[in-house]
């Protein structure tokens, strides 16, 4: 299984960056990789809300659609993917986002997947690899158009593999 973890101290507010990531529809416009993403479902529970979406991944001449249950809990300022359906045999991917101070947050990013079938997982796993390694980049980019650049940059704070 190919697991991946970073947290990313950004300076925005961690109730923007929990927004930023919690706007799925928007993820075709900036998130690597991804080509289309429609919400199938949208619930409220209480405290959270589960959506139920399908996302497209696109590389050259390869698309793959899968499904996910996204837990939205502003609460504990976490939002967690569960793999449905797809090309997957497990896939799972938690943001949490914590307050430094009031403009700056940490971003907690992890990701654990495993393909169904093996040349799949040749053909796409690189690709995979490497936009998971620029998704916390790439929100954070997306965060500065949306809120205002920031007058300093960001630094990440631990990664591993």
């Amino acid at each position: 299984m190919n697991t991946f973890h970073v947290t990313h101290r950004v300076h925005h507010r961690a109730e923007d960056m929990y927004d930023l990531v919690a706007a799925v529809e928007d993820y075709p416009k900036f998130v690597p990789l991804c080509t289309e993403l429609k919400v199938r479902s949208r619930e409220h529970h209480g405290t959270h809300d589960v959506l139920i979406a399908n996302m497209t991944a696109a590389y050259k001449f390869i698309h793959e659609t899968f499904t996910s249950k996204v837990t939205l809990d502003p609460r504990a300022s976490q939002i967690l993917v569960e793999y449905l359906d797809g090309p997957f045999r497990h896939m799972e991917n938690r943001w949490r986002f914590r307050k430094v101070d009031e403009g700056t947050c940490d971003v907690d990013f992890y990701i654990a997947y495993e393909f169904h079938s093996r040349a799949l997982q040749l053909l796409m796993g690189a690709m995979f690899d490497k936009a998971f390694r620029k998704f916390v980049d790439a929100f954070e980019a997306r965060a500065d158009v949306v809120y205002g650049t920031p007058g300093a940059g960001s630094h990440p704070t631990v990664q591993a593999t």
